[in-house]
């Protein structure tokens, strides 16, 4: 309902006091004898009364108060597990029947004054919920859905599911607003069951050695049973292992595996099944091995420590191709033979040029020698003196600093990046910068740009540069560790993070490519239920970036099937997207024609698999009836539905009123402005009609 209220500035006492002002102004004006009759001065008398009176009463300041109330019903958000350990236990005839109970069930709750909605795990919204998503984050898809609706009238969240998680956190140790009720679906029967529930390996060896595989197997239902495992590549078995379980639920197998070839190698492991075992999808895997030849040289030089360094060390180290060394003058300090340029394959300065000077002169040693150059800024680096030492900066005016958040660069083109990262780092903390305009190249290429509150700036916040074919790249700021924490903090990975960063330090640690045809996928592991996606780059003898080039990308598999792909480039498709490729290690040979020259690509990819949902296919009520019990809910069976009916029916659906006040002065309406403008005409024009003056 919508309420409107007269407010005064002043005393309503002012009121009377306009109404006595128009009377008296009225009976002034028409006390005289007039030309026209005794009731025509009636109505001009009272018209000259309402035109002064409310003229004074606007002078007092009347204010009209509108209060717009809009009523938000209740909503009920049913979640259904649509991941695929739903599917192995529950048939298309069951689904079906639930499907039913559930409409009905929506019906009844809408009929009661909810709103209702359904979704699931991947937020589709579909009429047909098809059982096919990968991953179980029960505790995930529950936050997105609150944190949609916060500030909003949600009454209750309802969870379908098998009670089944294999991604993110328990949902038992995260605390909801609102009560969650859950629904079990599934087969709570323990089977008997062999699991190679884990493959721990290196995912870099170097040709020549042997790495370490062990394979983790987990045993149900059985006891004082035989288990092998087999090793295959290529078809080829390379190694094989029994043991007898005992009385243990696990087991590990230990193998040491020659790195023969050089390049991504598939190694295959399976766990032999036993006659009772029904779910066999979990008996095999695949491992993925990159075999290198040597490792990479990272350097870090700072003049005391910082968490900086610890999140650019965690990144580097999570590639066993890489060597990281940390140098802090009389702290940590690094060989001598370390901190020769010919040893490096790149230097991360940060702090860079520091007050203290410690690492000046190693800076400068390294800038003339060519090293690739990562420069990371921060309060005790002395700005003043940057372009003094090589590095291209320029601040106005140095000394205050500021806060900003990261956006990425969807034009950066050193090297890819997923388009899904900018969601990601929108949602990181802020990093200091210093306060204030400055130059950097004009070849920079941006890759992240600063936002100041919610404004994008065209400032950059991290940018590469290349000068006589030696790499920089400049951060302009420091604090990004805490982007690496709050991305844990929000979705128990790091991955956004690592991303950019990991191939920010490849991009630098690698020489430059003076082709003028690149073209490479942007990861080199994807999922088989993602796109494989490939960047193409043309450039002509400017290495200017040219567009409408034909792009043939051909693909082979470890069986030696080919495919083959075609697309045109232009300013706004430059990538191409290739979907429904299985498991495996796949080679690709891209090529185009530029001046009449075919010019060739070639590299490889990976595609996993990803097989958690078959690792266990027992349903957790007690995981459901707990999580039901600790946001005050409660638990219901999937038959028992109508029970969920009855509890709802007993809960009052209370609206939630929004209110929306305004304010506007009297004066400053239309309507008023033409009543009083219609009183003055009608007034003026009567009395020169009757002859009045």
């Amino acid at each position: 309902m919508n309420q409107q209220r007269l407010l005064f500035e002043y005393s309503p006492v002012f009121v009377l006091l306009s109404l006595a002002l128009g009377l008296l102004y009225a009976y002034l004006l028409y006390q005289s004898k007039h030309t026209w009759t005794k009731r025509t001065n009636q109505i001009l008398f009272t018209f000259r009364t309402t035109l002064v009176s409310f003229l004074a009463f606007l002078l007092i300041g009347p204010i009209l108060k509108l209060t717009l109330n809009e009523y938000e019903k209740p909503s009920i958000v049913f979640l259904v597990d649509n991941s695929v350990s739903v599917k192995e236990t529950v048939d298309s005839l069951k689904w079906n029947n639930i499907n039913k109970q559930l409409m009905s069930t929506k019906d009844e709750l809408l009929s009661q004054g909810f709103s209702v909605k359904m979704t699931t795990l991947d937020e589709s919204e579909n009429a047909k919920i098809v059982f096919d998503h990968p991953t179980s984050d029960l505790n995930g898809a529950v936050r997105n859905l609150v944190g949609q609706y916060e500030g909003k009238n949600l009454a209750g969240l309802v969870v379908m599911s098998d009670g089944i998680y294999n991604s993110g956190s328990s949902p038992l140790y995260s605390p909801s607003r609102v009560p969650v009720y859950t629904v079990g679906v599934g087969d709570t029967t323990e089977r008997i069951d062999i699991v190679l529930r884990n493959v721990l390996y290196n995912k870099i060896a170097y040709q020549g050695n042997q790495f370490p595989l062990r394979a983790e197997v987990l045993i149900r239902g059985i006891s004082a049973q035989e288990i092998i495992v087999s090793v295959y590549q290529k078809g080829k078995l390379i190694a094989r292992d029994s043991k007898n379980s005992g009385d243990k639920s696990i087991l590990n197998f230990d193998f040491q595996l020659d790195a023969t070839e050089k390049g991504l190698q598939r190694i295959d492991i399976t766990v032999t099944p036993i006659a009772q075992e029904q779910n066999k999808k979990n008996n095999h895997a695949s491992a993925f091995v990159e075999v290198v030849e040597g490792k990479k040289k990272i350097l870090m030089v700072a003049p005391a420590p910082h968490p900086d360094i610890k999140a650019i060390r965690t990144v580097v180290e999570e590639n066993a191709n890489y060597e990281f060394i940390v140098h802090i003058p009389g702290i940590t300090d690094a060989p001598p033979e370390a901190l020769r340029p010919e040893n490096i394959d790149l230097a991360i300065f940060q702090q860079a040029i520091d007050y203290s000077g410690k690492t000046t002169l190693l800076f400068k040693k390294l800038l003339e020698s060519g090293t690739s150059l990562f420069i990371m800024l921060g309060d005790r680096s002395n700005l003043r003196q940057l372009a003094a030492n090589g590095v291209p900066i320029t601040f106005e005016n140095p000394g205050q600093w500021d806060e900003v958040t990261p956006v990425i660069n969807a034009d950066f083109k050193d090297f890819g990046f997923s388009d899904k990262l900018n969601s990601i780092f929108s949602r990181y903390p802020p990093a200091r910068v210093p306060f204030g305009k400055f130059t950097y190249p004009p070849n920079a290429n941006v890759l992240l740009y600063q936002r100041i509150g919610r404004i994008t700036t065209d400032r950059p916040l991290l940018f590469t540069a290349t000068s006589n074919d030696q790499k920089m790249a400049v951060l302009i700021g420091d604090g990004v560790w805490r982007w690496r924490l709050d991305e844990f903090a929000e979705t128990q990975k790091t991955g956004g993070f690592d991303d950019v960063f990991s191939k920010l330090i490849q991009y630098l640690s690698t020489r430059e490519d003076k082709r003028k045809f690149r073209s490479f996928p942007l990861q080199n592991e994807f999922t088989a239920s993602e796109p494989v996606i490939f960047e193409s780059q043309v450039y002509n003898e400017l290495f200017e970036q040219v567009y409408g080039q034909k792009i043939e990308i051909e693909l082979s598999d470890e069986k030696g099937n080919r495919s083959q792909y075609s697309y045109i480039t232009s300013p706004g498709n430059s990538r191409y997207r290739i979907g429904g490729l299985t498991e495996g290690v796949y080679a690709y040979t891209s090529s185009t024609n530029l001046n009449g020259v075919k010019q060739s690509v070639k590299g490889e990819f990976l595609v996993v698999e990803q097989n958690i949902e078959s690792q266990n296919l027992t349903a957790d009520f007690d995981l459901l009836r707990r999580w039901a019990s600790n946001t005050g809910g409660s638990f219901y069976a999937v038959d028992n539905l109508q029970k969920l009916e009855e509890d709802f029916s007993r809960v009052k659906a209370q609206n939630l009123i929004h209110s929306e006040e305004s304010f506007n002065p009297l004066i400053n309406l239309k309507l008023v402005f033409f009543f009083l403008l219609a009183l003055i005409t009608v007034e003026w024009f009567t009395r020169k009609f009757m002859g009045g003056y």
